[in-house]
């Protein structure tokens, strides 16, 4: 482990992404399986939204999608945290991968059908949340097992800019193919090509050694239901830097996520076609440079105040945004506000998986699911219904300026996160 650790060339390389994760094998391997899941599931997120929109017509529709993937993630994203807790972490991880291979066969035959039901589309969506939210803390908690403490940054960094990365090709392809063959043949390609590119991750996970729990701290039972989701509240209650970062991410998710918007700004300001795809990529393009120098990162003392700052950032860049009417200067906005939040996301993670003792990362990881893929379909929520009453312009722009408003109101009153600096790990 020695040469992975080894320090980095001055310069230009300071600022470049950190690469020596991947000289981990184990972690090498996990990295690509990811980042073909990740390409294949951006087909997926936007063929879900485009499918209920044609079959509609109505934003709100596209808003409950994030109702059917928010309520799975609520329940078993907290339980599938306790249980990557309470059992070998790779079991866990391949139980939860087979739901989701399940689920995605379920899509991919509603699309071959024809003339599907919104109602049946919710509920796929609901079996595709659930199975995500069972394997997700178990994916991400192994981390600290495959690299050193020091490294964690950086291979959280890596992930997040290789899942944006994917969040820009596979958008933009999932357009192209809209473009080219219409909804109704497009579709099922879209879903087909999720269910292919997510084999890479299960060979991965198939390769890792066991993951057993450690034992448990002195005095404390080891349990994986109801029982161990009430223990890890009770940590994070206990631990107010990692319960305001958490509080910081969901008002920002919830209230500024624009995405449930899309189709219909696309299409009503845009012309449809291609458009759609731009959108959905715009916000991981931002990410996905925003990763690529983001070697100072690592380096960050403060990193609970430029966390606030880059949510204060989305917020303000998304509101931006909604009043843009080139599809240019939408697209450069929503990419500003996506390199804002990769710094966020970053952050967030680390602290999380440095500050926690092993035993609770697993659950720590499920309310961070919860958080980070329940908040922005509570988004969806949002926006929809704001939409339908107030218009798609007011919903947009007035909720990236009431994230930064109440993100700045959170920290003044408990002020712990904007004190954090970086911190080792915790016994």
């Amino acid at each position: 482990m020695t040469k992975v650790t080894e320090a980095r060339s001055s310069g230009g390389r300071r600022w470049a992404i950190d690469l020596r994760p991947l000289r981990v094998p184990a972690y090498r391997r996990m990295w690509l399986g990811n980042t073909l899941a990740m390409l294949g599931f951006q087909f997926t997120a936007v063929a879900v939204p485009v499918e209920m929109y044609a079959l509609t017509r109505d934003s709100f529709w596209v808003g409950l999608l994030g109702v059917a993937g928010f309520v799975p993630l609520l329940i078993f994203g907290l339980w599938g945290g306790a249980v990557a807790d309470a059992r070998d972490r790779r079991r866990v991880l391949l139980a939860g991968s087979a739901l989701l291979w399940a689920s995605m066969a379920g899509l991919l035959v509603h699309a071959l059908v024809g003339g599907g039901s919104p109602v049946l589309l919710l509920a796929l969506v609901a079996v595709h949340s659930t199975a995500f939210a069972i394997s997700s803390p178990a994916r991400v908690a192994i981390l600290p097992r495959l690299l050193p403490a020091e490294l964690v940054p950086a291979g959280s960094t890596l992930n997040y800019t290789t899942f944006t990365a994917a969040s820009v090709v596979g958008p933009l392809a999932a357009g192209l193919i809209f473009a080219a063959f219409g909804t109704g043949p497009g579709l099922p390609v879209a879903y087909a090509l999720d269910a292919l590119l997510f084999t890479g991750l299960v060979v991965a996970t198939l390769r890792l050694p066991a993951m057993p729990p450690e034992p448990p701290a002195e005095g404390e039972a080891r349990r994986g239901g109801l029982g161990g989701v009430l223990d890890g509240f009770r940590y994070l209650a206990t631990t107010p830097v990692l319960l305001s970062s958490f509080a910081i991410d969901l008002v920002a998710m919830v209230l500024a996520m624009p995405r449930a918007l899309f189709p219909e700004i696309a299409a009503s300001r845009f012309g449809g076609g291609a458009a759609v795809g731009w959108l959905y990529s715009a916000i991981a393009i931002g990410a996905v440079v925003g990763g690529l120098t983001s070697g100072w990162i690592g380096r960050l003392r403060r990193q609970g105040l430029v966390l606030v700052v880059a949510v204060v950032g989305w917020g303000l860049a998304v509101a931006a945004a909604g009043l843009a009417r080139q599809l240019w200067l939408m697209v450069a906005l929503l990419a500003v506000a996506g390199a804002a939040d990769l710094v966020s996301a970053v952050l967030r993670q680390s602290m999380m998986l440095v500050y926690a003792p092993d035993r609770m990362r697993g659950r720590l990881q499920g309310v961070s699911t919860v958080v980070v893929a329940g908040g922005p379909r509570l988004g969806d929520l949002r926006a929809g219904a704001a939409a339908a009453g107030f218009g798609s312009g007011v919903a947009w722009v007035g909720g990236g300026l009431a994230s930064a408003a109440l993100a700045v109101l959170l920290v003044v009153a408990f002020p712990a996160l904007l004190r954090y600096r970086a911190a080792t790990s915790r016994p």
